[in-house]
């Protein structure tokens, strides 16, 4: 089994960009929990983030035939993205979607997902440990 792990725009600042909602743990810090996380469950885990709408979109459709699920921070691009909602559509794939902070707790204008809108599942404000809980959920899923 193979996942796609997307993160989205600023989790590259990961353990300087407020660490009181993020932590302090860095972006390398968790790509390195992302590979173990995978690694431990049996799972082909690739992870890629970046900053740029398109470029996520263009990652979600270059999945299609490639990978069996997607796991998906899109940060800030949670609350503005059809783009990305109309991508994991097309693509079909079994998606789920990760926050680190508690965002149904946070400001009125993260309340919308548009992307969760194409994900199975969501996980929020477990820090690292969402991403290992949809790799379990999505090895389970795709069985």
């Amino acid at each position: 089994m193979k996942l796609l792990v997307l993160n989205g725009p600023n989790l590259n600042m990961l353990g300087i960009r407020e660490p009181a909602v993020y932590g302090t743990k860095n972006y390398a810090a968790l790509v390195d929990f992302i590979e173990q996380s995978a690694k431990e469950e049996g799972v082909e885990a690739d992870c890629f983030q970046s900053n740029h709408e398109g470029v996520l979109v263009d990652k979600i459709q270059e999945a299609l035939g490639v990978y069996d699920g997607i796991v998906i921070n899109p940060a800030a691009y949670t609350h503005t993205s059809v783009a990305i909602l109309d991508a994991l559509k097309a693509v079909s794939l079994p998606a789920v979607e990760v926050h680190l902070s508690k965002v149904s707790e946070r400001e009125d204008f993260r309340q919308i997902s548009y992307a969760g809108l194409a994900c199975l599942k969501r996980y929020e404000g477990l820090g690292f440990d969402g991403y290992r809980e949809a790799i379990r959920f999505l090895k389970a899923y795709c069985k």
